[in-house]
């Protein structure tokens, strides 16, 4: 056996071992969501006062306090964790899921909503775990999240690839409760209620953190030989994380492929590839819990009031949180947006005709009546 590979399984199982010690209201039926064959129930959205909380915040700097008092009442996107390697790694991602629900996500955000599991295989078919971003966002109007680790993180990217059709050109839809694809490879668009198919479909934020490396031995990951550090526009935000001389991750620096925003992040040399993401202690300590909501990327960061545990950890997961928080925010807000573009356009074609003028159909507007409609509502 691979002695890099004997290491790892060395330390897994050692892991292993150590770790397992506001009101809403539904937005309305659209004809497309009513005739379409597998529409779920519309999504809701905030009531018009955390509409405006959530509005007001700035995505840059979202503070415990914004966490704690807005955001969780709000939208909230589904955060998909994918483990890395062989099976003993699973505790010390779901250590990451504990950090997230201890820093104020909601927990049932981040389990399988099917058999409430924290995290995905990497041997999962990426297929699947695409037709599951599809799913979620059709029901929740926000686009999923994933963090990747090891393994994980080559399975996060692949996931982009899928929806970008670069496997297959159609996807189908997974749903989770059910266990099963469903029989159709179209969503209804919850934002712009229309006929939309999974190829496609981005996710808000992913990462990668130990991606590559002694991970491309694996047969399933193959065909990511030439792809992985190549990002396509099917997330908003990409981060790769890599460590200095880490033999099992290697060290990929990625690069986008379309439109979407991607960051490298090299962390220090002492960090583990292995216990990277076993951070599920972190916010029980006051101070270290108020540096990682502190933290902002690509400032300098003074690790030195921290205990020697944390400096371990703390760099990955504060930037991880802080890009969870970021798009937490901007999910919600473009939802809450949308619905706001929406129901005033609606409003006006609900509008009785006047009483002079050419008789009509009640409840429709000509062209320029409609034009002078959406005028109104932009300057409003």
């Amino acid at each position: 056996m691979n002695p890099n590979l004997k290491t790892l399984i060395a330390l897994v199982v050692a892991s292993s071992l150590v770790l397992a010690g506001c009101a809403t209201q539904p937005l309305e039926q659209s004809q497309a969501a009513a005739s379409h064959p597998a529409a779920p129930p519309s999504p809701v959205v905030p009531d018009r006062v955390l509409q405006e909380r959530l509005l007001a915040l700035d995505p840059d700097h979202i503070t415990d306090n914004d966490v704690q008092q807005v955001l969780v009442h709000g939208p909230t996107p589904r955060i998909m964790l994918l483990y890395g390697g062989i099976y003993p790694v699973k505790p010390i991602m779901q250590s990451f899921g504990y950090f997230l629900v201890r820093m104020g996500y909601p927990e049932s955000r981040i389990r399988d909503p099917g058999d409430h599991e924290w995290s995905y295989s990497p041997y999962e078919d990426a297929a699947k775990l695409a037709g599951i971003v599809a799913w979620d966002y059709e029901r929740t109007g926000v686009r999923p999240m994933m963090i990747g680790h090891s393994q994980g993180g080559m399975q996060a990217v692949k996931v982009l690839h899928e929806l970008a059709g670069h496997f297959d050109r159609a996807l189908r839809v997974y749903d989770p409760i059910e266990g099963k694809f469903e029989d159709r490879t179209t969503i209804v668009d919850p934002l712009t209620h229309r006929s939309r198919p999974v190829v496609g479909i981005s996710v808000s934020y992913a990462s990668a953190v130990g991606a590559g490396g002694a991970t491309f031995l694996m047969p399933n990951q193959w065909s990511m030989v030439d792809k992985l550090q190549s990002i396509p526009d099917t997330v908003a935000e990409f981060t790769g994380f890599a460590i200095p001389i880490d033999i099992l991750g290697g060290d990929s620096h990625y690069e986008r492929h379309g439109s979407a925003k991607v960051r490298n992040v090299d962390l220090p040399p002492t960090y583990s590839h292995v216990f990277v993401p076993a951070v599920g202690s972190l916010p029980e300590e006051a101070g270290v819990r108020a540096w990682i909501n502190a933290y902002v990327p690509g400032e300098k960061h003074d690790t030195s009031s921290l205990p020697p545990d944390a400096l371990l950890h703390v760099l990955w997961a504060a930037d991880v949180w802080y890009s969870i928080k970021k798009h937490w925010c901007i999910e919600a807000q473009r939802l809450v947006r949308a619905e706001r573009a929406r129901v005033p356009i609606a409003s006006a074609e609900r509008a009785p005709p006047p009483i002079d003028g050419p008789r009509r159909a009640p409840g429709r507007l000509d062209g320029a009546e409609r034009a002078a409609a959406r005028s109104e509502n932009m300057a409003q």
